[in-house]
């Protein structure tokens, strides 16, 4: 959406000791008056991030070379993602193309107020916010928005169509079904069937021997495990809502659940 009329809030510069993925450092002033700025907070491991980045994606091909710097700010919504290497594989495991900056202790995130994953923030040339976004959908308005905030720069710039969406349930103003919650661990452990023993950790449940089973029931158009240890890469693992530890040592974070297509239901 955008801000209400008369209503400006200027961008807030990245706090000092940030490290960077793609570029030693960007500062808000210094992109002023040459681009239009989209700052995305985002998180690996949450699906509806990576929902989202195919449009990220197309957005920073289709209009990087007009002046739109399209910025990520990783902050970790589990406790593996404050580890830089892994953020680093994931980048590019996903083919970022743009600069991310690593939020660990969520400095950046307060400084904006943010308030989930993902996130989006348009700043035009000047820094001023005019259009912002939390969760999923709204791409067609978002990027009608980036192209006026291009046309303040070069008012005869030629611009292409919206993209089409990518998915039924991103076109604008449809209607989606309820889904269930995402599953938080270990807060909501009643919320699974757990066969054998698993212990709670910081945001995770560990199972204490091969053979442990978490299942969770759900309605929704997908579902992923957001999983690490036993020698697993952590991050999202899709399933039909069953996780079975191979070995002990597997440790559960939570489970994620897709929209509904507008067809179901």
């Amino acid at each position: 959406m955008r801000p209400p009329e008369g209503l400006e809030l200027p961008a807030p510069e990245f706090p000092a000791g940030l490290d960077w993925l793609g570029v030693p450092f960007l500062r808000m002033d210094r992109l002023m008056g040459r681009h239009a700025v989209l700052v995305e907070f985002w998180d690996f491991a949450r699906v509806n991030s990576l929902r989202t980045l195919p449009y990220l994606r197309a957005w920073h091909d289709r209009y990087g070379e007009a002046g739109l710097q399209v910025i990520g700010v990783h902050s970790p919504g589990y406790s593996f993602g404050r580890d830089p290497e892994l953020v680093a594989r994931a980048v590019e495991r996903l083919g970022v193309p743009f600069p991310v900056a690593l939020d660990p202790d969520f400095a950046a995130w307060r400084l904006y107020d943010n308030r989930g994953w993902p996130a989006r923030y348009l700043f035009d040339r000047r820094g001023v916010l005019t259009h912002f976004h939390l969760g999923e959908g709204e791409y067609q308005a978002t990027e009608l928005a980036v192209q006026d905030a291009l046309r303040e720069i070069e008012p005869e710039l030629a611009l292409p169509d919206p993209l089409e969406p990518l998915r039924p349930e991103d076109a604008p103003g449809v209607e989606l079904e309820p889904q269930t919650a995402d599953v938080v661990l270990p807060a909501e452990r009643e919320r699974l069937e757990l066969v054998r023993d698993w212990v709670d950790g910081e945001d995770w449940i560990e199972a204490a021997d091969a053979g442990a089973s978490a299942q969770a029931r759900f309605r929704a158009g997908g579902a992923w495990a957001v999983l690490s240890g036993a020698g697993r890469e952590p991050g999202l693992y899709e399933t039909d809502g069953t996780v079975v530890a191979d070995e002990a040592g597997l440790r559960l974070h939570a489970f994620q659940f897709e929209p509904l297509p507008p067809s179901a239901g």
